[in-house]
C-alpha cells in the first residue's frame, strides 16, 4: 500500500469513557428487563461488549443467567469495567479482555482466555465489534481506512468465530451484528456499509455450514439508528442531533430496545427454528432481501 501506513483505529466502537459523557446517556443497562432464567448455566463471549448495544446484550444475558466475557479496545477499559460490574450485580461471572479484534492472534488468544474464564466452553458467541469513519467524498477515502474498517468489522468476525468454534459445543449459538446500512446503503459510510453487507452473507453462509456439521444456529441483528457512543464519535454535532430523525418513529433507538433481539436468538427455547436469519430493530424501516 504505497505512501500509507496502516494505523490502529482511534476508536473501535467509540472514544474512551464516552457513554458516561453522552447527553442524554444511552439506556444500556436493561433495568426494565424481566428475566426468566432462559440462559441459566450458559456462557457467552461478546466482542465490542463494553458499551452501547454490546453492553445491553451482556447485561441482558447475565440477567437471564449467563456468565459473560466481553472484548474491548484498551482505551475502553472504563466502560468495560462498568459493564462487568453490572454483570456481577446480576449474580453472574463477568470478565473483560482488551485487544484488537482485527488481529487474528488476539482473537485466538481471547477465545482461549474466554473459554478458561467460562469453565471450558463458549455456548453463545456475539460478534458485535465495529468501527466507522465517515468520508463525504468517496474519491478521497483513505486506502488505509478501508482496510482497517474491513479488518475490524468482517475479518475480525472471521478470526474470532474460527477461534471460538474450538470451544463451542454442538448446538451452540452465534449472533452477528450487521446494520440497516447493509440494506439501505450510506453515502458517507461506503466502507462501513460494505462490511455490514458482507456480514449478512457471512451469516447466511455460516448458518448452512454449521447447522449441517454441528447443529449450531447462526443468526444476525441489523439495528437501525441507535443512540450509542459510536454516533457522537463518528459525526459532527449537527448530524448527531439529527440521528434517527429519518426513521418511521422519528427518533433514535436505545441499546435496551435492541438487546431483546439478541436475547431471543440466544434462547434456544424461543428461536430453535431460526438460523440464517436477520432481525431488524430499526424504528420502522421496511427492508427486504
Amino acid at each position: 500500500m504505497p505512501n500509507e501506513t496502516l494505523q490502529p483505529p482511534q476508536h473501535q466502537s467509540h472514544q474512551p469513557g464516552s457513554e458516561a459523557a453522552m447527553d442524554p446517556r444511552p439506556r444500556s443497562h436493561m433495568e426494565n428487563w424481566r428475566a426468566a432464567g432462559k440462559l441459566a448455566g450458559r456462557t457467552a463471549l461478546i466482542s465490542g461488549g463494553d458499551s452501547g448495544i454490546g453492553r445491553a446484550v451482556a447485561i441482558g444475558f447475565a440477567r437471564e443467567g449467563a456468565d459473560v466475557v466481553i472484548l474491548h479496545k484498551s482505551e475502553e477499559a472504563e466502560d468495560a469495567a462498568e459493564t462487568v460490574r453490572h454483570i456481577e450485580q446480576a449474580g453472574r461471572r463477568g470478565t473483560s479482555l482488551a485487544g484488537d479484534i482485527g488481529d487474528a492472534a488476539f482473537c485466538r488468544d481471547a477465545a482461549a482466555q474466554a473459554a478458561r474464564a467460562l469453565g471450558g466452553r463458549i455456548d453463545i458467541l456475539v460478534n458485535n465489534a465495529a468501527e466507522q469513519h465517515p468520508c463525504q467524498d468517496f474519491a478521497e477515502i483513505p486506502e488505509a481506512q478501508v482496510e482497517r474498517t474491513f479488518r475490524t468489522n468482517i475479518l475480525g468476525m472471521f478470526w474470532l468465530t474460527k477461534a471460538a468454534l474450538a470451544y463451542m459445543p454442538d448446538g451452540a449459538c452465534i449472533i452477528n451484528t450487521t446494520s440497516i446500512t447493509a440494506y439501505r446503503g450510506s453515502a458517507p459510510l461506503v466502507d462501513y456499509a460494505s462490511t455490514k453487507g458482507a456480514i449478512v452473507g457471512f451469516t447466511r453462509s455460516l448458518s448452512q455450514a454449521l447447522w449441517k456439521q454441528r447443529r449450531i444456529r447462526v443468526n444476525g441483528v441489523a439495528p437501525g439508528p441507535i443512540w450509542t457512543p459510536l454516533i457522537p464519535a463518528s459525526f459532527d454535532e449537527e448530524r448527531t442531533a439529527e440521528h434517527g430523525a429519518s426513521s418511521t418513529m422519528g427518533r433514535a433507538g436505545q441499546p435496551d430496545e435492541v438487546a431483546p433481539a439478541y436475547l431471543f436468538l440466544a434462547a434456544e427455547q424461543d428461536s430453535a427454528y431460526m438460523t440464517g436469519q436477520i432481525l431488524h430493530p430499526n424504528g420502522g424501516t421496511v427492508v427486504n432481501g
